[in-house]
């Protein structure tokens, strides 16, 4: 098959079916600068939701424990992986070695003034810092971001201009959301925060941990 016979029959499908959210959905024409954000959780939730690999569709992972609730739009950047490159960056950073990727498509937390009532979507996102934060020694970075054109938050260009009440909100979060009852306890660290310029390292690294993961989806990177 030829390469424009394999660009027809890939948008003759993405009119047919639906996308996969981790892989049918690219990156983004502008990434790591501005990248696509696939919502899973919003802050009304109380339960926390995550895409089924096999199938792409929203599943319940777990409820979330007592109040706690995420207080921003999380989700997953598509087309990104969680592989050696990302755990050798969190490892430098964390000065620490034996580090390994947590295998997932790389977390997002999005701000935004508006009110989205549910998730399933996509939305464009300009990343501005990160959490390093490692999950049972795992590699789990979460990526901060901010919706674009956003009234309130659309302006920031760092995670140092998010006001620390909403800083610490996040890190609470993100430090109990693995609790459940009758759950053993993960072992959940925040390492460190970091800027717009480590954060863009990061997507780029998980972009090509995927691309290394999934030679086989080739004609879908874009």
């Amino acid at each position: 098959m030829s390469g424009n016979q394999a660009d027809s029959v890939l948008r003759l499908m993405s009119l047919m079916f639906r996308a996969h959210p981790w892989h049918g959905v690219p990156i983004g024409d502008q990434a790591p600068e501005v990248v696509t954000a696939y919502i899973e959780i919003v802050p009304t939730d109380t339960v926390k939701y995550e895409v089924d690999k096999v199938s792409g569709f929203l599943k319940v992972d777990r409820p979330q424990r007592f109040s706690n609730y995420c207080p921003v739009y999380y989700g997953l950047v598509p087309q990104t992986y969680s592989g050696e490159g990302v755990a050798a960056l969190f490892a430098a950073r964390a000065k620490r070695t034996g580090v390994v990727g947590d295998g997932d498509p790389l977390d997002i937390c999005v701000l935004t003034e508006k009110t989205i009532p549910h998730s399933d979507i996509l939305l464009t996102a300009l990343p501005i810092g990160g959490f390093s934060l490692a999950d049972d020694g795992e590699a789990d970075d979460k990526i901060i971001a901010v919706m674009k054109d956003d009234a309130t938050y659309g302006s920031y260009t760092d995670i140092s201009q998010v006001p620390l009440s909403l800083i610490d909100r996040l890190q609470h979060y993100f430090l109990t959301y693995k609790s459940a009852p009758g759950t053993i306890q993960h072992k959940v660290e925040i390492t460190s925060l970091y800027g717009r310029e480590e954060a863009l390292n990061v997507i780029r690294t998980s972009h090509a941990d995927y691309k290394a993961k999934f030679p086989e989806l080739k004609m879908r990177w874009g």
